[in-house]
């Protein structure tokens, strides 16, 4: 029989990391990419602040298979943020929008007996 580097097989017992099999990964599973908050801001949001969102939450999961786990999670951190930026930006829309419309009922209003004939 041959000693072969590394075996052909694992061995019995579970594999053994000291024969080229990747050691399990000390930091865990890779952080929450907040994929869901990207493309809901996108789609019901401010269109380009969820883009950027979508683009930075598609890179966690690369970024953290390569080994780069500072840069993963601040790209999780950073996709939450522009999304938040998304849906803080459409409210303060809404509520601008809002705001013109009930000063044009009140101007309307205000000079309705000047506008009838």
């Amino acid at each position: 029989m041959t000693d072969q580097y590394p075996p052909p097989y694992p061995p019995p017992g579970g594999p053994s990391y000291g024969y080229g099999y990747p050691p399990p990964n000390p930091y865990g599973p890779p952080p929450d990419n907040n994929m869901v908050w990207a493309i809901l801001s996108t789609v019901l949001c401010c269109l380009p602040l969820g883009v950027v969102a979508i683009v930075k939450s598609s890179q966690v999961q690369s970024l953290w298979f390569q080994g780069a786990h500072a840069e993963a999670q601040k790209a999780a951190a950073d996709a939450r943020k522009w999304a938040m930026w998304s849906a803080i930006t459409t409210g303060i829309l809404l509520l601008l929008y809002v705001i013109f419309i009930v000063v044009m009922i009140v101007f309307v209003g205000a000079n309705s007996s000047r506008l009838t004939p």
